[in-house]
């Protein structure tokens, strides 16, 4: 048969643009039984006309790929570290195709190459937070959480474990994601027990989005616990000891066999910290001669206690797994605390000293329940429901005998019982290729029920009277429930957003059992929040938040009964306090610069009404340190007692300011000369605006303040680490006190033996001894100078040992450990 020229020329260039057609593949890579999607998953397609492999790809986040590749004949494999690979063979690409869900299995004989353990911290930027993944940081290492906080960026925790973000204190702390029983009643001395080897990372949430509740007005921190989902038996185990004496134990274990993974941490840790203060206070006393009073304290505490946290997991098919957890903590400190006072008159002449012993027995114990369903829907693990269910259970008694001048003078015992009930359930449903829709119902349901009991003696110890001024029995309940809807998509390549919309409404009662008094105070609010991300280019790019937050008032801040650190010195809450709010604006900016050096930072504006202030004022109360008795100035025997025998009685309370205008910036660097040369740096810059008068007294102030964070690594030779951290805090300012400079300084070092499965670290913190609180403060009656040191320098040394583990991490982020799916951005 003849062809026509025409003919064959057409048929000619079909077959040379066919041949030049692409077409687009794509499909999603996760991890067989638990559908968790498998990043850095590699894709390659080789052609069977050459054996050549001629195009391949990576998952993202989501596990998802896609590209465009010629069409033809391949054999297509799938692979990840430590999985099996699925190939495609003898594949006739033609024209588009969907993969759909490739499911990978765990290959349990690559274990040894499983990598769990940083080597080096990293920054992942998301639109609502940034995460810190913990790495090789020395200076922690046998240490705690609490030391772990206080080397995160924008992260601070001052002399007295109190952890503030970016300088604000009314920071919100969870545990994967929600409240947890391994914070308890106490959340500073939890801290400072839970072990800084149980870390996976660290989310710090400066702008939270509408999924997270909307208590902290400086954000959120979401610490996430180590939880692998390998198959097979892996873990770690650290033991460490040193001085002042302290000592401790952790590990964490996993094991997971077919549908079921159990995992465990758990620690025991036995710390004494020593500590000092110091209290200078000249009274004015009006037209009468100034007279003074010197307090010197010495703190002897011991901490020790026992905490576990043990789960089961259970993938009930491809699409559903159910999650039971178990958290209990117990744990038994005792502190000793030894107060000298010395009274002077105008002329410094000693009046009168006072011996004042102070031991305290606290025991504390939490117990939490916790139960997790996630169900996804046609395999896609974007598209899914959750339930969570969580009861938790705290206790915290403490006891103190209070000795003064060698007779028992005070018996103090606070007993605190806490239940907490969390409801929550969340929809999360993909729309098109990059929109994500997401719902949800959040219900938490606290009771505090707190007794204050305070006995006096007048006869040197032989009977005891109530003191029905300070003892009193407060019953707090407060009731959130809150309804949240947010979507998040992106415009083009280069810019995305996640707009969301949260209600919260709030029942607090306050019951005063002792004198029958009753309030109740309810409230409903709305919080919207607006995150943007534009990326400038695959290595920088531009954020913008927006958020409104709230401050509730805690029990003690509104228990109307004083509590005392000190005779002349007490706490008194004001039921009449009211929530705060706060409208905040973030913007960041992220750009690395090659391989070596990276920038992230952030300018922040935060404005609060009815904003809480803490307030020292002199009372119409005088303490007598000759017959141990507080008395009233309009007391008719008042009179009857020598001025020079009476102190002036000092209380401190919160209340609510007209306002208060936070901002500020913040930046970190990190530059990485060389392999064995890590630097990097924090630098934050903020100031409070303080507006407002109370009871007639004017207490506007402006405090400016910074702090600056530097880290130096370098590997010695013999591969020794050596790791330096330097942390200074600049003065601050407020209405009624100023706060001197903070300088500290922390050594460490460390070597990985046996083939990298174990690490020997010793580190010294606060190497000059200098991290001590000194603050003036001042008033119309009196001035007070003040000085405070939690603990003194310390010497740790631990030892790790890790199996089925290494020392280097995967790029995967398939832990499961977050309270909920990012909205991601490339980039």
């Amino acid at each position: 048969m003849k062809i026509s020229l025409p003919l064959f020329l057409l048929l000619f260039f079909f077959n040379l643009s066919f041949a030049q057609k692409e077409v687009k593949i794509q499909g999603t890579v996760v991890e067989q039984g638990s559908n968790i999607p498998l990043e850095y998953a590699t894709i390659t397609f080789q052609s069977k006309s050459d054996n050549a492999i001629i195009e391949g790809t990576i998952t993202d986040s989501k596990g998802e790929f896609s590209l465009k590749i010629p069409v033809g004949l391949y054999d297509i494999v799938v692979e990840y570290i430590s999985y099996k690979s699925k190939n495609y063979y003898n594949k006739n690409i033609s024209e588009n195709i969907d993969l759909g869900t490739v499911a990978l299995e765990a290959d349990v004989e690559s274990l040894s190459e499983v990598e769990i353990v940083a080597e080096r911290t990293t920054v992942e930027i998301k639109l609502d937070k940034k995460i810190y993944n913990v790495g090789k940081d020395l200076t922690v290492r046998g240490g705690t959480v609490s030391d772990v906080l206080d080397n995160v960026p924008s992260v601070s925790v001052d002399v007295e474990g109190a952890v503030s973000l970016r300088g604000n204190s009314d920071v919100r702390i969870l545990i994967n994601g929600k409240p947890s029983g391994l914070v308890g009643l106490n959340s500073t001395d939890a801290l400072r027990q839970l072990p800084a080897e149980a870390i996976e990372r660290v989310e710090v949430i400066t702008s939270p989005s509408a999924r997270y509740d909307a208590e902290g007005s400086a954000g959120i921190l979401n610490i996430i616990l180590r939880r692998s989902k390998l198959q097979g038996f892996n873990g770690a185990i650290t033991v460490n000891g040193g001085s002042p004496l302290q000592g401790g134990v952790s590990g964490n274990i996993n094991y997971r066999t077919g549908d079921v993974n159990i995992f465990n941490t758990t620690s025991y840790n036995y710390r004494e910290t020593p500590g000092n203060a110091l209290n200078e206070t000249e009274f004015f006393n009006g037209d009468e001669p100034s007279t003074f009073l010197k307090e010197e304290r010495d703190f002897d505490r011991v901490r020790k206690g026992y905490s576990t946290n043990t789960g089961i997991e259970w993938y009930v098919n491809e699409t559903s797994s159910l999650t039971a957890t178990l958290v209990y903590r117990d744990s038994d400190n005792e502190s000793n605390t030894f107060n000298l006072t010395e009274r002077f008159d105008a002329n410094n002449n000693l009046l009168e000293t006072t011996i004042r012993r102070d031991p305290e027995l606290e025991d504390d114990r939490t117990i939490q329940y916790a139960f997790s369903y996630d169900k996804q829907f046609n395999g896609n693990s974007q598209h899914k429901l959750t339930f969570d269910f969580q009861f938790e259970d705290s206790s915290e008694l403490e006891r103190s005998m209070i000795n003064q001048n060698g007779f028992d003078a005070e018996n103090v015992v606070t007993d605190e019982n806490q239940n907490r009930i969390l409801l929550q359930a969340d929809y999360v449903e993909p729309i098109k290729e990059t929109g994500q829709l997401e719902f949800g119902y959040r219900g938490e349901f606290f009771d505090l029920l707190t007794d204050y009991l305070v006995e006096t003696s007048f006869d040197q110890g032989e009977s005891f009277e109530t003191n029905t001024d300070l003892s009193n029995t407060l019953d707090f309940t407060q009731q959130v429930n809150a309804l949240y809807s947010q979507y998040g998509n992106k415009i083009g390549s280069k810019f995305s957003y996640l707009l969301g919309l949260r209600y919260e409404g709030t029942r607090i009662t306050i019951e005063q059992l002792t004198s029958g008094d009753f309030d109740k105070k309810e409230y409903h609010q709305l919080f919207p929040t607006v995150n943007l991300a534009f990326e400038l280019s695959e290595d920088e790019n531009i954020t913008l938040g927006y958020n409104r937050r709230i401050r509730r008032p805690r029990s003690r801040f509104i228990n109307p009964f004083p509590s005392r650190s000190s005779p002349v010195n007490l706490f008194q809450g004001n039921p009449d306090l009211d929530p705060s709010t706060s409208n905040a604006f973030d913007i960041g900016y992220f750009k690395k610069f090659g391989k070596q050096l990276t920038l992230t930072s952030s300018i922040y504006f935060q404005s609060s009404k009815n904003a809480f202030n803490f307030v020292a004022l002199e009372t119409d109360n005088f303490y007598n340190f000759e017959t141990l008795q507080t008395i009233n100035i309009n007391d008719p025997d008042f009179n009857q007692f020598d001025p020079e025998d009476l102190v002036s009685v000092i209380r401190r309370t919160p209340i609510n300011l007209a306002t208060n205008d936070r901002y500020g910036l913040e930046f970190t660097l990190t530059y990485r000369p060389t392999k064995k040369w890590n630097l990097n740096g924090n630098f934050n810059l903020f100031n409070s605006i303080t507006r407002g008068d109370f009871e007639g007294q004017n207490f506007d102030a402006d405090n400016l303040s910074w702090f600056i964070r530097l880290n130096n690594k370098y590997t010695l030779p013999g591969g020794i680490d050596w790791q330096t951290r330097i942390f200074y805090r600049g003065p601050s300012e407020t209405a009624q006190s100023r706060n001197k400079g903070i300088f500290s300084t922390d050594l460490a070092f460390s070597k990985d033996l046996f083939n990298d499965k174990a690490s020997l670290a010793f580190n010294v913190r606060d190497v000059f001894n200098s991290r001590i609180r000194r603050s003036d403060n001042f008033t119309d009656t009196f001035e007070n100078y003040g000085e405070f040191q939690r603990r003194v320098r310390s010497f740790n040394l631990a030892f790790t040992y890790r199996f089925n583990q290494q020392k280097k991490r995967q790029r995967s982020g398939r832990d499961g450990n977050g309270g909920g799916d990012d909205f991601d951005f490339e980039g």
